[in-house]
């Protein structure tokens, strides 16, 4: 179990719900997650291109095997030091909030 650590690139609500979405699966289409949360493509590439940049989250484009045309659906998934640096990021929150009673 990692030791606690915040984290705020992932601190920020979005991004904050993004690995908390990702973490529950081994990868997530991005229109889903869009949908999900409610927010712009842009806004969600944003966010993802930020936890890219940690090296949290990954993209990968397929075929979409529903579609006859060339579009595409990108997944989207944790990386392993993504799933560690949430896991550490929700036990740095766990301590700030206390036991619960």
């Amino acid at each position: 179990m990692p030791d606690a650590r915040f984290d705020e690139t992932i601190h920020a609500p979005l991004r904050l719900r993004i690995c908390g979405l990702l973490r529950r699966v081994d990868r997530l289409d991005f229109a889903l997650l869009r949908d999900t949360l409610g927010v712009s493509d842009a806004t969600l590439s944003k966010h993802v291109r930020t936890l890219s940049d940690a090296g949290y989250v990954t993209s990968r484009k397929t075929a979409s095997a529903g579609r006859s045309d060339a579009r595409r659906v990108m997944w989207l998934a944790l990386t392993a030091g993504g799933r560690t640096a949430f896991d550490a990021h929700v036990r740095a929150l766990q301590e700030i909030a206390g036991p619960s009673s």
